[in-house]
């Protein structure tokens, strides 16, 4: 048993703080319909609050305060821009605990990593400040001399901005502060298990003086009713989506009729490799940060262990004993390092994927079954010898789920690696300088992490290729996907 962090008190405090409407125009409203739609403490399966349940109707609204505030905003100097965001990065640091609380309650995730998420998102929009006044242009001579080139960075417009449920914050800061930072007006859609976290953050952003109409947010059951409509629509120009590669793929194909600017990130299935040089201790740190970040409900958590013959029982073993060791629980107990699952659907799919393992020859070494309560916990699980046909080696597990898998030399381990539709992001340890960079120009995926288990920053460009996604979200980069380049010929009489 743990002792609470949190008291009953406090969680009541920081859900009832939130608004519940959506934030359309500058203004809190119910939905058109009145319809509500339940959040629940994944830790528990209880209720914690209800939020308006956007419809249709209520999805164009949003689109035509977007397009009524685009041209104002985009008019509005940089520098001012950056100050919303700076000031917002400052209120989101202030209230850290309570929204690390808040974050827990809807995800699940202990108050430790919500804590840190809380910082990560708040990152992006110090971030984001100072590359407002860093957009540029250009100016050159032709090379004939007869004329003069001028290049201008303009905002893309209204932006639709659709949210994942694991970083219910960090997702929406890294797609809201560049679309600030260049001027463009949005549309927000978190997800409907998450929902708070950016219900918090759209009232920070009105406090801090986003002007009306530029942020507004629509919580829904019904995300394909409410985003189709937006995306064929014509007035938005650009899409930004964060989720399952089946899901991109249906919104690419509704983009495509406006010939919208896409961003997106989508699925992963991320190959961490162990070669026999590696140092050992940094590599089970480096498995644990990327295989248990967030209960391995991430794109970027490791998903398949590629290990070299010749370490693979000494790695298994070490690693099996920190995840045995993990504690299990409520998020906001004392002491708690592994969260629920965020719904029943995710707990079931891990629960299928350790099955199928497990029949097609796989050890369990720790865990291998749900854990005990009414919520939906999964204890850390390690799995070794799997076959490369199993389903967790080519599905993303989204959950606390090692499964090591042997290779004999480097070419073997590249091309296990590579043998996906994926290409996020890979994980590679080795001391040997010479293969660390062969190797990491030989992966197909748009990250790699040498010698460590985390990639994610806000200042390095953040995406994937082949079906992970397109674009590329932080970084100097980041700000790009919200801006269009526009080339003015000057005719020249000198």
């Amino acid at each position: 048993m743990t002792n609470s962090a949190a008291s009953s008190t406090d969680e009541a405090r920081v859900v009832d703080a939130v608004p519940t409407g959506l934030f359309i125009g500058g203004e809190w409203r119910p939905a058109a319909s009145g319809r509500t739609l339940t959040v629940d403490d994944p830790a528990t399966g209880k209720a914690l609050c209800e939020v308006a349940d956007a419809g249709p109707e209520d999805g164009m609204d949003a689109l035509a305060a977007a397009a009524a505030a685009q041209q104002s905003f985009a008019a509005m100097a940089p520098r001012d821009r950056g100050e919303i965001l700076r000031s917002a990065y400052e209120v989101i640091m202030d209230r850290i605990d309570d929204l690390a609380l808040l974050m827990t309650l809807e995800m699940g995730k202990p108050l430790t990593e919500s804590r840190g998420e809380i910082t990560y998102a708040a990152e992006f929009f110090r971030w984001f400040a100072e590359e407002a006044v860093r957009i540029g242009g250009g100016y050159a001579v032709a090379p004939n001399g007869a004329s003069r080139f001028l290049v201008q960075k303009q905002p893309v417009g209204v932006s639709l901005l659709i949210t994942p449920w694991n970083f219910p914050m960090a997702m929406g800061t890294r797609k809201i502060g560049p679309a600030i930072a260049a001027g463009c007006a949005m549309v927000v859609k978190p997800a409907q298990q998450t929902p708070l976290s950016m219900h918090a953050l759209a009232a920070i952003l009105a406090e801090v003086g986003l002007p009306d109409g530029v942020l507004n947010l629509v919580t829904t059951s019904d995300a394909g009713g409410v985003m189709e409509p937006l995306i064929r629509d014509g007035r938005a120009r650009k899409l930004s989506f964060t989720g399952s590669t089946p899901v991109g793929k249906k919104l690419l194909e509704q983009a495509s009729e406006q010939v919208l600017r896409t961003s997106m990130e989508l699925g992963g299935n991320a190959p961490f490799l162990v070669f026999d040089d590696a140092d050992l201790d940094k590599a089970v740190e480096g498995a644990m940060l990327a295989k248990m970040r967030n209960m391995g409900e991430a794109c970027t958590a490791a998903n398949r262990f590629l290990v070299q013959r010749g370490v693979a029982e000494e790695f298994a073993r070490r690693i099996t004993e920190r995840m045995g060791a993990l504690v299990v629980g409520r998020g906001t107990d004392e002491g708690v390092q592994v969260g629920p699952l965020v719904d029943a659907k995710g707990r079931d799919k891990v629960v299928e994927l350790v099955r199928d393992a497990v029949d097609r020859g796989a050890r369990v070494h720790v865990g291998g079954e749900p854990g005990d309560g009414p919520g939906y916990f999964y204890r850390p699980t390690v799995l070794s010898d799997v076959p490369l046909e199993a389903r967790v080696t080519s599905e993303e597990i989204f959950g606390p789920v090692a499964a090591i898998s042997v290779f004999d030399d480097e070419d073997d381990a590249v091309a296990a690696a590579n043998d996906t539709e994926f290409g996020l992001v890979s994980y590679l340890f080795t001391e040997n300088i010479s293969r660390a960079l062969r190797v990491s120009e030989r992966l197909e995926s748009g990250m790699v992490g040498l010698n460590t288990g985390l990639v994610s920053n806000p200042a390095a460009p953040f995406g994937g290729i082949k079906q992970s996604g397109l674009g590329r979200e932080g970084g100097t980069v980041g700000i790009d996907e919200f801006l269009e380049t526009k080339y003015v010929a000057i005719g020249f009489a000198g």
